[in-house]
């Protein structure tokens, strides 16, 4: 990778500091840079009042229309093995 000297001498001196060689301390950096950015693009942020209406609808008793209920009651036309 290429580097301006400026900055190559702040990180010599940055991996100085740790104790670590220049390729650890740049290896350790983009790593933690890299799980960063994608927890954020793992992460779904929303409203704290939203977020409970989703667990209260989870925690809600089924309500299955009466069609579906009729078909789950009806004689299945296989067996699971």
């Amino acid at each position: 990778m290429r580097v301006p000297s400026e900055r190559a001498e702040l990180i010599r001196q940055a991996a100085a500091a740790r104790g670590e060689s220049v390729t650890g301390f740049v290896l350790d950096a983009a790593t933690r840079a890299a799980e960063d950015e994608l927890a954020i693009e793992r992460e779904t942020l929303v409203p704290a009042a939203f977020f409970e209406q989703l667990l209260a609808a989870l925690d809600a008793e089924d309500e299955a229309p009466a069609e579906l209920r009729a078909l789950n009651r009806q004689p299945r036309a296989f067996e699971r093995g």
